[in-house]
């Protein structure tokens, strides 16, 4: 079973999404490819043996990427999200 460390699962997360996005990139996309250096991290956690980290890339295309991975059982889970709006809602 793989112990990652943060280093190690924060360079596996960027090869994935970069591996991802050059395989399903839109079609306005088709000239662009990327590599793990192009991916950024967003929010990242680790609790225990498990790691968590949001990831996003320098396309404007809306998306971004949640992997998980899980110690116990040495199993990498992959989301891909579409961010469809923005907006400020007003509290009183």
């Amino acid at each position: 079973m793989k112990n990652y460390g943060s280093k190690e699962f924060i360079e596996l997360c960027k090869k994935e999404v970069a591996k991802y996005f050059n395989e399903n990139k839109d079609k306005t996309d088709k000239n662009q490819n990327l590599d793990s250096d192009d991916i950024f991290v967003v929010w990242y956690s680790k609790t225990l043996q498990n790691h968590k980290a949001l990831l996003s890339t320098p396309i404007s295309d809306g998306m971004y990427y949640e992997l998980t991975y899980n110690g116990d059982k040495n199993e990498l889970y992959f989301d891909a999200y579409k961010k469809w709006e923005n907006k400020c809602i007003k509290l009183n």
